[in-house]
């Protein structure tokens, strides 16, 4: 396992923080598909115009006249993060869970909100009440393994990664996941096998791609990775992800070295 302050570590901990954050879709649920890590410069909205204070200011309205309501709660949670209020929508989601202690999807919307504000231990208790053994949800498996992995605890988090794709095998968001837990515990080879199988997949967005980008860099690759950060995206916005890319491999020490010492028998174990 990488300590907490190596390369690998400080890269993919970057990488790892966009499985936290709640997604900005859906009002009752955890959403469709989770949010995978992203090293991308470009994929996330600016916050702070027009619109999004109008949202906010709707949707907090909404939650203050009726406090009770676990939808109207978890889409103004959802909004917070947006402006920089991610203790603001722990308190909110808290609050609500106290109100609607058996609410599935209001545990899965706290537990993710306290992860996204660092508070992993808690966290992890909150989403383990978010479903249960005999009906367990992967995408919460999925949040479970994102925190796991930011607390150093990879092999536990691979094996919530395992048990989401017993029931959606090929997920890409989860694909996606392992291979960046992989990358944590310097496992390029595998990192790298992980996340071309997730690309592969018909639901695959940009960030997953970026996530290879990474791996593939720190094993050497670099015209190959810059090729594969610069896929999918309009010029202007493909050199920034090439010109953030480039930057992130340059950060700490010899990456080509070092990506042939990983992609070696056994590297990582």
């Amino acid at each position: 396992m990488p300590s907490r302050t190596s390369p690998t570590y400080l890269l993919a901990s970057a990488a790892l923080a966009g499985i936290l954050a709640v997604s900005a879709g859906g009002c009752s649920n955890i959403g469709a598909r989770e949010a995978t890590g992203s090293v991308s410069a470009v994929d996330a909205a600016a916050p702070g115009s027009e619109e999004s204070r109008r949202s906010l200011e709707t949707l907090g309205d909404r939650y203050r006249q009726n406090p009770n309501d676990a939808d109207a709660a978890i889409a103004y949670a959802r909004a917070l993060p947006a402006t920089d209020q991610r203790a603001q929508a722990v308190a909110v989601l808290e609050q609500a869970s106290i109100r609607n202690p058996r609410n599935m999807a209001l545990l899965g919307a706290y537990g993710r909100a306290l992860a996204d504000a660092g508070q992993y231990q808690q966290a992890l208790g909150t989403l383990e009440r978010a479903h249960t053994p005999d009906n367990p949800d992967w995408r919460i498996l999925n949040v479970q393994g994102a925190v796991l992995d930011q607390m150093g605890r990879h092999a536990e988090a691979q094996r919530h990664y395992a048990a989401a794709l017993k029931i959606v095998p090929n997920e890409a968001s989860v694909l996606s996941n392992l291979g960046l837990s992989y990358m944590l515990t310097k496992d390029l080879k595998n990192a790298e096998a992980t996340l071309r199988r997730a690309a592969a997949r018909p639901d695959a967005g940009p960030k997953v791609r970026q996530n290879l980008a990474l791996v593939v860099g720190l094993q050497g690759r670099f015209d190959e990775a810059e090729k594969i950060a610069s896929a999918d995206l309009p010029e202007s916005d493909a050199a920034a992800n090439v010109a953030f890319l480039r930057q992130m491999l340059a950060q700490k020490g010899d990456w080509k070295k070092m990506g042939r010492a990983y992609s070696a028998p056994g590297a990582g174990s």
